[in-house]
């Protein structure tokens, strides 16, 4: 039966960003085509003249992105070491020190206790906390808290392995690079079997 909780994300925490204010997409798009100019660029040459609105128009859309309902469960009787894992879910965030993308793959695990999200959500709220100016370490702890809360479950376990253009494409352009991140809480902390058999499963690309 489905239980279709309503209540909001978690609030932020002390190691959160503050909330973000409103997009001004005209001020956004005459600040673009003034970094043209200061880019050496002549933001009215064919090819660059709609550049500002478009750059705009993706900066709106990428920041205000709405993932859909992520707060709907349902109820799960059995208890024990069940647990529930969902893997190689995909999303692209954003940098915030250097405003580049990166792309990140995760998984979530949970162990039930009383109900269970319905599986869609665990990737919107991947995306949702993704669709903002980020850090991964950041973004692995949010997930990790978001599914806690709204699974009514303190066990949960969140790993991510990322790649950032931030080190691809600059400094030292480490191409390949790859970025490991785990956030674990309540069992999955303390049972360190429980974790290196969730994290066995997660490298070996199958289930047991």
């Amino acid at each position: 039966m489905s239980l279709n909780s309503t209540h909001p994300l978690p609030a932020a925490g002390p190691g959160d960003a503050p909330p973000r204010r409103p997009i001004d997409h005209v001020a956004v798009e005459a600040h673009i085509r003034q970094l043209l100019v200061l880019l050496g660029e002549n933001p009215g040459r064919e090819g660059l003249r709609d550049t500002p609105r478009r750059v705009a128009a993706w900066w709106k859309e990428f920041l205000d992105y709405t993932p859909g309902r992520v707060t709907t469960a349902f109820e799960h009787d059995i208890r024990g070491d069940q647990y529930v894992l969902v893997r190689e879910l995909s999303a692209w965030s954003l940098c915030e020190h250097h405003l580049l993308p990166f792309h990140v793959r995760a998984a979530i695990a949970v162990i039930p206790n009383g109900q269970v999200l319905g599986l869609s959500k665990f990737g919107r709220i991947l995306q949702t906390h993704a669709h903002r100016l980020q850090l991964q370490e950041r973004l692995t702890t949010q997930v990790a808290a978001t599914v806690a809360e709204l699974c009514g479950s303190p066990d949960v376990g969140v790993w991510m392995t990322g790649e950032h253009l931030c080190m691809s494409m600059r400094g030292l352009q480490a191409e390949g690079a790859r970025t490991d991140t785990a956030c674990l809480l309540g069992r999955l902390r303390t049972d360190v079997t429980l974790a290196d058999r969730l994290h066995a499963v997660i490298h070996a690309g199958r289930t047991r």
